[in-house]
């Protein structure tokens, strides 16, 4: 992704995820804003994105983070503005991984994985995208998630649109830090 088209994900994270109001706009209860209401208020506070930019960044994000239904976008998850993303419960598979930095490990050990300031625990299907979620936060560890024994106990899990895995949170009891 070129690097104004990061520029541009990044701040669509922001107004989408976690501060809509900084552009003057309001999320409805599912998270979604009407595009040109978000194009209209991104330019009327210095942020103009062009119809064809947002439909790139959209297309061309790896994370795929950001998802558009006829004239409306919302962001696929990691919300911390309340939103209602009506997301069915899911089977996970046996494992699930989740990245992190090292220096965090003690107070996992402790008390679990926990949404901070998210509505949920965001997890990985597979290592390797772990290890980069992890590296964006210092020396990366992965932690490996016993998921289908969670269900069995009675959690419940969450399939977003582009694959990642979310649960209220991980008792630390399921969490098992492989050597790396």
């Amino acid at each position: 992704m070129q690097k104004n088209a990061i520029k541009t994900s990044k701040f669509l994270s922001l107004v989408l995820r976690h501060r809509p109001e900084t552009i003057g706009i309001s999320l409805d209860a599912g998270g979604w804003v009407d595009i040109d209401e978000l194009l209209k208020a991104c330019a009327s506070h210095g942020k103009e994105i062009a119809m064809q930019d947002l439909l790139d960044v959209v297309a061309s994000n790896d994370k795929q983070r950001f998802i558009i239904e006829g004239n409306r976008i919302r962001a696929n998850q990691g919300h911390s503005v309340e939103v209602q993303l009506a997301l069915e419960p899911s089977s996970p598979p046996e494992y699930l991984y989740h990245g992190t930095a090292e220096r965090n490990w003690t107070e996992i050990s402790r008390s679990g994985l926990l949404p901070m300031d998210r509505h949920h625990v965001h997890l990985s299907p597979d290592r390797s995208t772990a290890h980069k979620v992890g590296s964006r936060h210092g020396k990366p560890i992965v932690l490996r998630v016993a998921a289908q024994q969670m269900v069995a106990e009675g959690s419940s899990f969450y399939r977003s649109a582009n694959g990642v895995w979310l649960c209220d949170a991980v008792p630390a009891r399921y969490l098992v830090r492989p050597e790396e």
